[in-house]
């Protein structure tokens, strides 16, 4: 459906790099990364609000690379929903289509049959200075739709909205993705760009992801891939993994591979299941992949240390439980009843556990 090529594009000292893509047609494509990585100008570009230096997008086979948004199919739905506040919700969704000659009862129907599927036909006659910040998404998201756009560009949608609000708007565009913007059974998938600084809509929403650092795209995937195997230490620190080391993969005579962190005199060894040569890099373990126990005990975990408890914090998930274990601290995510049932407090000595193949070496 859409195709980057080799995109680049020079703003002030910033740049975009050599930039290539394909997103399929129905697909749910989220660009993830920190702010100022380069996310809104890849997007703006494909709208084509801006002309890169170098590269090209095609649409549909079709080489668009310099042509106007008019003519590429595309809708674009900014962070700030700027919807005119002279005029009322539905003049707002009607402005697009003025200048497109349809039959005013086609342009009705149309108008109806997104403010259906978005839930807002009871707000058509209002202004939009009362609406919330909800509902004025939802009105920006109409008036792009009744466009009927081939593909539809949001730019950090959800960024301003309340935790309620963010889940309710994120259904939302599941089901216009998966079920079009009409109420009609036979519409296709509406294929959607959406650009984000948060993994947790990536997660939400996303067949698949592009990282975005610096102006490079560093991985692309589907989420469950690039969550539980980032293939740098950017990713990983980005989305929020807490264990992430700096060492050196290591194999002694009998082949078993050591991944070593540098600490001086308390350097630690962790056995790993990698293919990988010897070399430095860094080490990635997820929370929930690693044990707590009150004392040790044989088990198929190739990994236990002794430690004392420095953290205990209620998370979103759970409960995350901060271990030094000297030279290095590893945080463990358990269930309220485990913290319980262990009767877990600062402090204490425990041992935290973890298998071979659980972690993921990233080599730099």
């Amino acid at each position: 459906m859409l195709k980057i090529q080799n995109i680049s594009k020079k703003i002030g000292e910033f740049k975009i790099k050599e930039i290539s893509l394909e997103i399929k047609e129905g697909e749910y494509f989220v660009i993830l990364g920190k702010s100022g990585a380069g996310k809104s100008v890849l997007l703006e570009i494909i709208a084509g609000l801006l002309i890169p230096d170098k590269g090209q997008i095609f649409i549909d086979n079709k080489e668009m690379t310099h042509e106007k948004i008019q003519k590429r199919n595309i809708g674009l739905v900014f962070q700030n929903q700027s919807l005119f506040p002279h005029i009322s919700v539905k003049d707002n969704i009607l402005y697009p289509l003025k200048a497109v000659k349809k039959r005013r009862s086609n342009v009705q129907t149309k108008v109806t049959e997104v403010t259906e599927v978005l839930g807002i036909s009871h707000l058509l006659d209002r202004n939009p200075s009362t609406l919330s910040l909800g509902e004025s998404q939802r009105v920006a998201l109409a008036r792009t739709l009744v466009t009927e756009p081939a593909c539809l560009l949001l730019d950090e949608p959800l960024s301003s909205l309340d935790t309620q609000t963010k889940a309710e708007i994120r259904r939302l565009l599941r089901s216009i993705n998966r079920n079009g913007f009409s109420n009609s059974s036979s519409n296709k998938k509406q294929t959607i760009i959406h650009v984000t600084h948060d993994y947790e809509e990536a997660i939400a929403l996303a067949d698949r992801v592009a990282v975005f650092e610096n102006g490079k795209i560093i991985q692309v995937g589907e989420p469950k891939d690039i969550f539980r195997h980032p293939k740098s230490g950017f990713i990983a620190k980005f989305i929020g993994i807490k264990n992430f080391y700096r060492g050196r993969l290591l194999k002694d005579n009998l082949g078993t591979t050591g991944f070593v962190i540098d600490a001086g005199e308390n350097s630690k060894t962790f056995y790993i299941s990698v293919p990988d040569e010897i070399g430095e890099g860094c080490l990635v373990l997820r929370s929930e992949d690693i044990t707590v126990s009150n004392s040790y005990h044989e088990s198929s975990a190739r990994n236990s240390f002794e430690g004392r408890i420095t953290d205990i914090e209620t998370v979103r998930n759970g409960i995350e439980v901060t271990v030094d274990i000297g030279g290095a601290v590893v945080s463990s995510l358990i269930t309220e009843t485990s913290l319980k049932k262990l009767d877990l407090c600062i402090n204490k000595k425990v041992f935290v556990s973890f298998k071979a193949n659980a972690a993921r070496f990233i080599r730099t």
